[in-house]
């Protein structure tokens, strides 16, 4: 247990996503007594799509008291097929059965608003952290070495107030407004990057699907199927004790043009979509025609350039804001719930409460966290470029690997479902690895 004077730093958390969750959660499990944690939104009322839980999420989570709740409601998956879209002829099969055992959790897939809800509810629990609602931080004012910030209430909430605080965490998003101005500070560029590509969110529920035996079969299986196809593929997998069959979508952004650069998401149309994978098999059209007319959202996928740097002064980003990634490993939310576990590990370790070593502390998470996650932000990039191969000789060597997976060589293209990706992203235990290291890294800063 870190000492009291550490454990009495005010501590703020700006955005209550996954990561700003997952920061809140850990830091008040190694006994900080003072967080607060500022919203935009005007309540955690979660929505979404289903979401990956791999085994380096649950490990986390579980150390942190969130995970039963989780597990509870999601499907273990048992294997993984990857069929081409336009004939789904399976091209490669996956066993997942051994990662429980390898890993000590199994890889599970769940609802989003299960996984941030429990998060948020564990939080609750805990009475040593403050949630301020439908409120802004805006016009940083100072990064340190007490960093603060106006905080901005919405909807009539009353006038702005100032906030300072000793330590601040920006887990503010993609579009972060924190990260933007340490960079202005700093004079750097690192610009968010449209990757042309868009996705949608697709949900379809137990009783749609009951009355077509093979969509039925899909629903009832532990398994993730993915449709491949030129420049465009599919994943989907059940949900919430199998009631729910979640699909997500990549495929070309062609309707973004005339959006404002903030936006995220646009009504999309259900004749489009249909369009975007009209070569697709006639099951995979079968399940898009089941999406209400009206009820088709399209989300803009961006990531940002690599930052040099995700700490300044005592000021630190978190999740999304410093390492967004496109959701080719199903990492995204995973990341940022490791950068919050470290976060927590490294605090606790202080050895004083003074400016300079916070900072120290933080930057020991940047060295913990920056190269693994800029690792995996590249890998999931190159996993979507090998799924949305058009023909041609590229083309035919994925094809040959998914062929030699049959018996049982080789790596697989979808490195999503590749056992020694695996082994990289799942058998690291950054909480133990921020113990074990942080006097040996903080040393030498």
């Amino acid at each position: 247990m870190a000492p009291k004077d550490v454990l009495d730093l005010h501590i703020c958390i700006i955005g209550a996503g996954m990561g700003g969750l997952a920061t809140a959660l850990a830091l008040a499990k190694q006994g900080f007594r003072h967080i607060d944690v500022f919203e935009s939104a005007s309540t955690l009322g979660f929505v979404g799509a289903g979401i990956q839980l791999a085994p380096n999420m649950a490990r986390i989570l579980d150390k942190l008291g969130a995970w039963s709740d989780i597990e509870r409601e999601a499907v273990d998956l048992k294997d993984t097929s990857i069929r081409q879209g336009s004939t789904d002829q399976e091209l490669g099969h996956v066993d997942l059965t051994y990662i429980r055992a390898t890993y000590d959790y199994p890889h599970m897939v769940g609802h989003r608003s299960s996984l941030a809800g429990s998060i948020y509810e564990a939080c609750k629990r805990e009475k040593t952290i403050t949630f301020t609602f439908a409120t802004e931080a805006s016009d940083m004012k100072s990064f340190g070495p007490n960093p603060s910030f106006t905080a901005l209430p919405r909807k009539g909430g009353g006038a702005p107030y100032p906030v300072t605080c000793d330590v601040l965490f920006a887990a503010d998003g993609v579009k972060s407004l924190v990260r933007d101005q340490m960079l202005r500070l700093k004079n750097v560029s690192a610009k968010i990057v449209d990757t042309g590509q868009a996705a949608y969110r697709i949900m379809l529920r137990r009783e749609d699907m009951a009355n077509d035996p093979e969509l039925l079969e899909l629903i009832d299986r532990e398994s993730v199927t993915r449709w491949i196809g030129e420049k465009r593929h599919i994943i989907a997998y059940p949900v919430s004790n199998k009631t729910i069959y979640n699909m997500s979508t990549v495929q070309p952004d062609r309707h973004f043009a005339a959006a404002p650069s903030a936006t995220y998401t646009t009504k999309g149309s259900k004749p489009q979509m249909m369009e975007v994978f009209g070569d697709f098999c006639p099951k995979v059209r079968r399940m898009l025609d089941l999406v209400p007319d009206g009820e088709v959202c399209e989300w803009k996928l961006r990531v940002h350039e690599p930052l040099p740097f995700w700490v300044v002064e005592q000021t630190a980003l978190v999740g999304d804001a410093c390492h967004p990634t496109l959701p080719h490993l199903a990492q995204g939310a995973a990341q940022a719930i490791e950068d919050g576990a470290v976060i927590a590990v490294v605090l606790a370790k202080l050895p004083e409460v003074s400016p300079e070593a916070i900072n120290k502390a933080l930057r020991v998470y940047e060295k913990v966290r920056m190269v693994r996650a800029y690792t995996l932000v590249e890998l999931a990039a190159a996993s979507g470029r090998a799924m949305h191969l058009g023909e041609g000789a590229a083309k035919e060597e994925r094809d040959r690997q998914f062929a030699a997976l049959k018996s049982g060589k080789g790596p697989v293209p979808d490195k999503w479902a590749d056992a020694d990706v695996q082994r990289m992203i799942y058998g690291q235990d950054v909480m133990k690895i921020a113990d074990e290291e942080f006097e040996t890294i903080y040393a030498k800063l």
